[in-house]
């Protein structure tokens, strides 16, 4: 299985928020999608799921168009945004119970992979209690419950780690490569180089919705003559100098 995209754009008003974008994630890989704040990942994603559509190119999953058969899609893909949209009025259980019944996922053998979820994710002594009252950590645990509620063959996590506390993210850290390891096909976003460079196969790095790096981080850092993954980004996709804007901003604070 391989998740592909042929020169893909988009464009908001004219102006390009992802620009001829070309890459693959392939199974039992682990794809990290990296870029500064506005480069066009989140959209990237948003178009993967079919939630917005291409200004251009071709989106393939398992060597097939997304656009011919998007519900076949939805039903093998498993996604996290980067925004929490839950239904805050219902609990934990509740909106997971919901989620099955929209997958119409078989009832019996379900709740018990949600009770196991909820168990496995620390969140079965609140199972009832409303997703108002959840941490954003909590509230990020019910996103990835639902998102791999399915077993999808395809998963698409936009900052997954967000609001999780290191114990947990230690866990989805290994998750991540687990899932990989049995044949999941894995693209993930995240400002947390360090993790994305422990546990990614490759990377795609975005600059200006623009690839600018799409190759194993080992290539990368023979290539670049850089030690970390971090070096290689802020070569890439950073433009200002970093040690001379926090000086500014140190000064200006004291004056």
């Amino acid at each position: 299985m391989t998740l592909e995209l042929r020169n893909v754009s988009k464009r908001f008003s004219g102006i390009p928020a992802v620009d001829n974008v070309s890459f693959q994630a392939r199974a039992g890989e682990i794809t990290g999608y990296l870029g500064p704040n506005g480069s066009g990942k989140s959209t990237t994603m948003k178009m993967i799921t079919g939630l917005i559509e291409t200004t251009a190119g071709e989106i393939l999953f398992d060597g097939h168009p997304i656009r011919n058969d998007l519900l076949g899609l939805k039903q093998r893909m498993g996604y996290v945004p980067e925004e929490q949209y839950l239904y805050s009025h219902l609990s934990g259980l509740e909106y997971l119970i919901m989620v099955g019944q929209l997958r119409d996922l078989p009832t019996k053998s379900t709740a018990d992979r949600i009770d196991g979820l909820l168990r496995l994710f620390s969140l079965h002594g609140d199972r009832h209690v409303p997703l108002s009252s959840y941490s954003k950590g909590m509230r990020q645990k019910v996103l990835l419950s639902a998102a791999l509620l399915h077993n999808p063959d395809l998963i698409l996590l936009d900052e997954p780690f967000s609001g999780l506390d290191v114990s947990m993210s230690l866990v989805l850290r290994s998750l991540i490569q687990e899932l990989a390891a049995r044949g999941k096909v894995v693209l993930f976003s995240s400002h947390e180089l360090e993790t994305v460079e422990r546990v990614s196969s490759h990377v795609v790095i975005l600059h200006r919705g623009k690839v600018v790096a799409d190759d194993s981080i080992e290539r990368l850092r023979t290539l670049m003559d850089l030690p970390t993954l971090e070096e290689i980004f802020s070569q890439l996709a950073v433009e200002q100098d970093t040690a001379a804007v926090s000086r500014e901003i140190a000064d200006l604070i004291r004056a």
